[in-house]
C-alpha cells in the first residue's frame, strides 16, 4: 500500500458538484492499494498514519505531535494512480489491485483508522468515482508512505498507536472546522478559484 499524507488546513471532496465529505485541519490521506496488500499492510500502514508526527505542540516544538494527540481529523481518498509505471509517456497501472478488491481494501483501511482513533474524526472520498478533491496544503508538508513487501509481526507489534488519554480532546473545535467547510463547499463550486495554494485531484477506477 501506498499513502500520501498531506498536512492541511481543510480539505473536501465532491463529486459532481455533491459535497461528499470535508474536514478542517488534519491530514489528507491518498491511499493506493497494489495486488499483493492484504490485512497486514491495512494495519501496518494505519498505524503509520495515526503516529506521524507532522504538528507542533502546545509550544510552538514542530514535528513533535501526531493527528491523534492534537484530536485532528483525517480525509482519506482512494488514489489507485499512485500505482501507475511510465510507458514511454503514458502511464499503466496494472499494479494497482482491481477495483472490486480495491474498495474492499480502502473500506477495512477506513474501518481500521476508526478502530484505533475516533469514528467520527475520519472522512472518506467515493471510491470509483470522479472526484474534485480541494486540499489545502498546511506548510507545505507532504510525506509518502509504502509498506514493506513482507511485513512480520513484529514489525506490527513495533507501531504502538500513542495519543492523548482523551482522544476527543478538541473535538468540538475541529469538528466545527470540517462542518464549516462542508457548508462552504455545498454552495460554492470547487472548480473555482480561491487564494489558498489548492490542488484539484482526480480519481477514477481502473480496469
Amino acid at each position: 500500500m501506498k499513502a500520501l499524507i498531506q498536512r492541511v488546513s481543510r480539505a473536501g471532496v465532491s463529486v459532481d458538484g455533491r459535497h461528499v465529505s470535508a474536514i478542517g485541519p488534519g491530514l489528507c490521506v491518498l491511499l493506493g492499494v497494489s495486488r499483493r496488500d492484504d490485512d497486514k499492510h491495512i494495519q501496518y500502514l494505519a498505524k503509520k498514519v495515526l503516529n506521524l508526527r507532522v504538528f507542533e505542540d502546545d509550544n510552538g516544538k514542530k514535528w513533535d505531535k501526531s493527528v491523534m494527540d492534537r484530536g485532528l481529523e483525517i480525509l482519506c481518498v482512494s488514489q489507485f494512480t499512485l500505482y501507475s509505471v511510465l510507458k514511454g509517456n503514458k502511464p499503466d497501472f496494472h499494479s494497482a489491485m482491481m477495483a472490486d478488491d480495491a474498495d474492499s481494501m480502502y473500506q477495512r483501511f477506513l474501518a481500521e483508522l476508526r478502530r484505533l482513533y475516533r469514528s467520527d474524526a475520519v472522512k472518506e472520498g467515493e471510491f470509483g468515482a470522479f472526484m474534485q478533491v480541494e486540499i489545502v496544503n498546511d506548510g507545505p508538508v507532504t510525506i509518502a508512505i509504502e509498506t514493506p513487501g513482507d511485513i512480520s509481526e513484529k514489525q506490527l507489534n513495533k507501531q504502538v498507536i500513542s495519543g492523548p488519554s482523551d482522544v476527543t480532546k478538541g473535538r468540538s473545535d475541529v469538528t466545527k472546522g470540517g462542518d464549516d467547510l462542508a457548508n462552504q463547499l455545498q454552495q460554492t463550486d470547487l472548480s473555482g478559484s480561491t487564494s489558498d495554494v489548492t490542488n484539484k485531484v482526480e480519481d477514477g477506477v481502473t480496469d
